[in-house]
């Protein structure tokens, strides 16, 4: 016993050494006998008390222990170490999202409001702030209005305001789904797509009208409802078109988007056409010069 005693007593000292202060230029050794910083005038040593059971009563040693420069230094470290962490998550985070490059630089900061996306704008930002009580909610949205109007880029600022705060978001197609799950088990793609917190699906009703296609989108839909957890759609369909879905295919899917999303219209002429329009007018000015 004495032997294992003697081996976890130099074992200890060995510690103890290894950690004894190392003075640098300005340190020095105060009035108690401690070594002090010559920066900051705080301590760099201090006294502990040895295991009795090694060392007897009463036994005291030295040891090393930071400053508060050290201690300053030392924590600038580990906030400079977490924020690269964090950065390298979201980063993750985001290329899990399966998000086009496109809409990567979506934001509200550089969505320009016009009459028609002014409600729209409104509520995606309000979701995105309030994105906790909307997952305890299990409470979504569609988007829904003509092609151009900018449906995708709202639920792109969406899904990348929550990334930047570390919320999960996965945003994908509906085609891109159907093609991705042919190649792959069934089950386990619809787990991954749960996996996120908010599931953003682009372009509802652009899939083949196929039986298959159908079920798929379904199976899509019910599951992720049966999750609890919440979806943004985006469509080019209306509302009567969606609502008076005489198809049993389509009305079971629509019915299952209702219980848990609420439409939101986001009307207006295309941006995109607009754009190119100024565009050719722009051109147009410059070629007759």
């Amino acid at each position: 016993m004495s032997d294992v005693k003697s081996a976890a007593g130099s074992a200890l000292d060995h510690i103890i050494q290894k950690a004894a202060s190392e003075l640098e230029d300005g340190d020095y050794i105060g009035e108690d006998g401690l070594a002090y910083c010559g920066k900051c005038n705080t301590h760099k040593e201090r006294i502990i008390d040895l295991p009795e059971s090694l060392y007897g009563p009463g036994k005291k040693r030295k040891v090393h222990c930071m400053c508060k420069c050290e201690q300053e230094a030392e924590e600038r470290r580990k906030k400079k170490e977490q924020y690269e962490e964090e950065m390298t998550r979201i980063r993750r985070m985001r290329d899990a999202s399966m998000m086009d490059s496109k809409h990567q630089g979506a934001t509200f900061s550089n969505y320009q409001i016009f009459e028609q996306n002014r409600k729209a704008f409104r509520i995606a930002r309000n979701y995105t702030e309030r994105f906790p009580e909307m997952l305890e909610e299990n409470q979504g949205i569609i988007f829904y209005g003509p092609v151009g109007t900018g449906k995708s880029f709202t639920s792109a600022c969406i899904a990348n305001a929550l990334l930047d705060n570390k919320v999960s978001v996965i945003m994908t197609s509906f085609v891109k789904i159907l093609q991705n799950i042919q190649t792959q088990d069934e089950a386990a793609y619809i787990s991954m797509l749960n996996s996120a917190k908010l599931l953003i699906l682009d372009d509802l009703g652009t899939e083949r009208n196929t039986d298959y296609a159908l079920e798929k989108v379904y199976n899509i839909i019910d599951s992720r409802s049966r999750a609890s957890k919440p979806m943004v759609l985006t469509t080019n369909l209306t509302l009567s078109e969606m609502l008076e879905a005489e198809d049993i295919r389509y009305k079971r899917i629509y019915d299952r988007i209702f219980e848990t999303c609420v439409p939101v219209e986001v009307p207006g002429e295309s941006f995109r056409r607009i754009a190119a329009e100024q565009r050719f007018d722009k051109m147009s000015k410059f070629m007759e010069v």
